[in-house]
């Protein structure tokens, strides 16, 4: 495959990439091929390249490697993101062997997490670390492959959060670059006028590489906001406002989105300072064809070109219907739906999601543009259709602790035993300011969790040691303006079930499954499950529980969020990884590494949800007051 800076030569106008990271469901991923294909088909003009994004520490090496060639089948050249820390050396060669086989020439390379030397504070490393910073892996590419790989780096409006000072920040990114970089592609940003004079700053210190910038359309607020906490990008105060009387409607905000990334590009490009964009899909595709629609850049723009925004019902079909979402993310948080970043296509005549789509047909939702299958249209979470090429994914930040370690070991300090972690999640409970945060979450406690408050912190009190990491209230029939549990157009209504899901060991699993064989009413469906595998619950294989749901004029039942087998264990794996993420920050052998290391090893994560939607305490009093002796 040709180098990105020889496509770069050969260029006589403005191009653009995507960003794509891998699925985490094989359904996931054939719908992503056919939303990839879409995107690259006329009448929208081809993607100079695809990139694909590469998990920290090589969480990810397998699935990304396996899309990147897949999106090569596709004759489309691709861009492999590569970090390098916390990697062995070996699966770096590995990967770059993988990429000579499989003809890529286009690496972007990067750190990654920072270098966990406190790991190997009492047993050494068995081999140096070779990779401190994405230079050293710049440098070892070009040692080990010479020019035949073209090498991009990552560049930072913003700095760094790891930089002193904007200074530094430039600074690195010139050592990259001297090391043997090619290209910068850069993180996102919405402050444009800010953009401009830090490019110019790169080209005064000596930085000439082609610079391509992040674009990151905004999608819905909650993820918008918890990326922009996340990276600590500086947003214009005029967004900000704009946002503010839309931000529970979801397809408002993303009508929004299209159209400020519209006239970001359009800014960018009239400056001659950048050559092209590189838009951050999250997976998503609606977005970006209608900025490209807007920017005339396609056989169909030339009706859009006298309306830079489509009107409500051509950006948004029938798979389009909702305008907020629910996401279960944190200790004891009910995050509302206007703070959530998931949505599922399905009105509630749906007794079950239709099945998986079958290799390459991509036949599932309802008929978007052109004809072709566009049903899933908003940032996901967990609980949410697992077909969805999105399915698991937030805001593109990956999984993991979403802070640095620095200010988690201030936020979340030295636990050596239960009791101090249930001093943790019931600190952050109670908006503590010693506990901001937890490694299940970086946000603030949601206000729709001050109706079961105390019930979530008897719940992870040092007595019952049930560690909360989702819940929210039962819910009937609430406004959908209302300002804790509204989403959506104005008018309609909201309707949700009580559901909580917390870690605890073996035999309260057991306890908890052994009372609900006593009953018989089937109203309380479980799922747990552990590190290793195990899994128990009292539903059918295909059940499919819905939890959040509205109605709204002139549309059918919305249906936001729903539990099922496959969502549940698909979350489960990220839940214990942070676990094991979290233990991680502190040496080998220590007391807090040890008893992190036992929870991800033996405990299980519990997912309860109760079907009574009118009775706000059932599911509290199964969990909380004790069953009559025998």
């Amino acid at each position: 495959m040709p180098h990105l800076t020889s496509l770069l030569a050969q260029r006589n106008g403005p191009f653009h990439t995507f960003e794509f990271f891998p699925p985490r469901t094989e359904a996931g991923l054939v719908n992503l091929l056919d939303r990839v294909r879409r995107l690259a088909s006329e009448p929208l003009p081809a993607p100079l390249a695809v990139s694909v994004t590469w998990g920290a520490g090589g969480a990810t090496a397998d699935r990304s490697l396996e899309l990147s060639e897949q999106i090569t089948k596709l004759g489309l050249e691709v861009i492999l993101h590569l970090t390098c820390t916390n990697m062995p050396k070996e699966k770096v060669d590995d990967a770059l062997s993988k990429c000579k086989e499989m003809g890529i020439t286009n690496i972007l390379a990067l750190r990654g997490d920072p270098p966990r030397s406190e790991e190997y504070a009492v047993i050494p490393p068995t081999e140096p670390d070779l990779f401190q910073h994405a230079d050293d892996l710049v440098r070892y590419i070009r040692a080990e492959h010479g020019d035949y790989f073209c090498i991009g780096v990552a560049g930072y409006p913003t700095p760094h959060l790891d930089s002193e000072s904007v200074e530094d920040d430039l600074k690195w990114l010139k050592v990259k670059c001297d090391a043997g970089a090619d290209f910068i592609i850069t993180q996102l940003f919405y402050d444009v006028e800010g953009f401009e004079s830090w490019i110019k700053e790169c080209r005064r210190i000596g930085i000439s590489v082609p610079i391509i910038p992040g674009v990151m359309p905004i999608q819905n607020f909650a993820s918008f906001r918890r990326l922009v906490n996340l990276t600590h990008t500086p947003v214009p105060v005029s967004i900000m406002s704009d946002l503010e009387p839309i931000r529970t409607d979801d397809a408002a905000v993303k009508r929004y989105g299209a159209k400020l990334a519209t006239q970001m590009v359009r800014r960018l490009l009239s400056s001659s300072l950048v050559p092209g964009v590189h838009f951050c899909t999250l997976n998503l595709e609606k977005s970006v064809r209608t900025i490209l629609e807007n920017l005339g850049w396609s056989a169909e723009s030339n009706q859009l070109k006298s309306s830079p925004l489509p009107r409500h019902n051509q950006l948004i079909d029938d798979d389009d219907v909702v305008a907020g979402t629910k996401q279960p993310a944190a200790p004891g948080l009910s995050i509302s739906p206007s703070e959530a970043s998931h949505l599922a296509q399905w009105g509630l005549k749906n007794k079950a999601l239709p099945p998986a789509p079958k290799k390459g047909l991509g036949n599932v939702g309802t008929t978007g543009p052109s004809g072709e299958d566009s049903w899933d249209e908003y940032p996901n979470g967990r609980f949410t259709d697992v077909r969805s090429p999105a399915y698991g994914e937030i805001d593109g930040w990956g999984s993991g602790l979403k802070i640095t370690p620095a200010q988690a070991l201030k936020d979340w300090g030295v636990p050596i035993n239960s009791e101090d972690l249930s001093d943790l999640f019931c600190r952050y409970l109670r908006s503590d300011p010693t506990a901001p945060t937890t490694p299940f979450c970086d946000l603030p406690l949601s206000s729709e969790s001050v109706k079961i408050l105390p019930h979530l912190l008897k719940l992870n009190s040092a007595e019952m040691q049930h560690w909360t990491v989702g819940s929210q209230p039962a819910v009937d029939a609430a406004e959908s303006g209302d300002p804790i549990h509204g989403w959506g157009p104005r008018g309609g209504y909201v309707f949700q079930k009580a559901f909580v899901e917390f870690f605890v060991p073996l035999s309260k699993v057991d306890k908890i499954e052994q009372r609900l064989t006593r009953r018989t009413d089937g109203m309380i469906s479980m799922y747990a499950g552990n590190k290793r595998g195990d899994f128990k619950t009292n539903t059918l294989k295909d059940a499919v529980n819905a939890v959040t749901w509205g109605v709204f004029p002139g549309q059918e039942i919305v249906q936001s969020t729903i539990i099922e087998e496959t969502s549940f264990l698909a979350w489960k794996e990220e839940a214990f990884d942070i676990w094991t993420e979290w233990s991680r920050l502190y040496p080998r052998l220590s007391p807090a590494r040890k008893h992190l290391e036992h929870i991800a090893d033996e405990w299980w994560l519990v997912s309860l949800i109760h079907h009574d939607y009118k009775d706000p305490e059932a599911l509290w009093r199964f969990l909380l007051d004790p069953p009559s002796p025998q």
